[in-house]
């Protein structure tokens, strides 16, 4: 099984949306941009937002065991995939991608 390196590439925080929709929280989204994690399986890597695993843990164990090609090859990289989690005020996008043998 491959080593898969998840980056933090995009943070957007759409402030109309949070007044006009959302109740006030305390902790929100701590990621941040270039931040990296590395993911073997379906173990969430520690210190992960746990609703972003939930959305991208499928796309991490199918490139940990060899697929690729995601979306008809949308991505110039087919052992990659570009995801956002599910937060719809604080969106967050990841490049996901195989680690070479040779990357730590």
């Amino acid at each position: 099984m491959k080593k898969i390196r998840i980056t933090v590439v995009r943070k957007a925080c759409y402030e109309d949306l949070m007044a006009q929709y959302e109740n006030p929280i305390e902790k929100p989204c701590n990621l941040e941009e270039g931040q990296v994690f590395l993911a073997e399986g379906w173990r969430r890597p520690e210190g992960f937002c746990e609703s972003a695993w939930e959305t991208m843990s499928p796309f991490v164990l199918g490139l940990a065991h060899g697929a690729e090609g995601f979306y008809e090859g949308w991505m110039k990289n087919p052992r990659s995939v570009l995801l956002s989690c599910n937060d719809g005020f604080r969106p967050v996008s990841f490049l996901v991608e195989v680690l070479e043998e040779a990357e730590p």
